[in-house]
């Protein structure tokens, strides 16, 4: 496995990818970990084009996170991928989040260059 780890907020921020074939599976996570939102990145050959689609745990907030992170490195890696997310803080604040979530941003950014650049 492979690791980006950030400082976001009050969470140190751990973004884990392995190759699986030419799939890839991610996981994102910070605070207490757990298993917040699951998504699925889908990339057509045909078009061009990746989509995902997410199942997020009930009263969890990492879906658009996952979403994008699924749909990124499928456009990355031109294949499927699995992106897990899970981000908890005690007494999170609006800030702390906006911090988070842009800090996450980056480090999808940055794995998938990593994966177009064949890491």
């Amino acid at each position: 496995m492979y690791q980006i780890k950030r400082m976001a907020a009050r969470a140190s921020l751990i973004l884990e990818w392995k190759k699986v074939g030419e799939d890839h599976i991610a996981c994102l996570t910070g605070g207490d970990e757990h298993v917040g939102a699951v998504a699925v990145g889908a990339y057509d050959k045909a078009s061009g084009r990746a989509s995902s689609s997410v199942i997020t745990s009930p009263g969890h907030r990492e879906t658009e996170i996952a979403m994008a992170g699924a749909k990124a490195i499928s456009e990355a890696c031109k294949a499927t991928s699995v992106f897990i997310v899970g981000i908890h803080l005690d007494n999170i604040t609006k800030k702390e989040i906006e911090e988070i979530v842009s800090v996450s941003e980056h480090m999808i950014d940055e794995l998938s260059l990593m994966i177009q650049e064949g890491f």
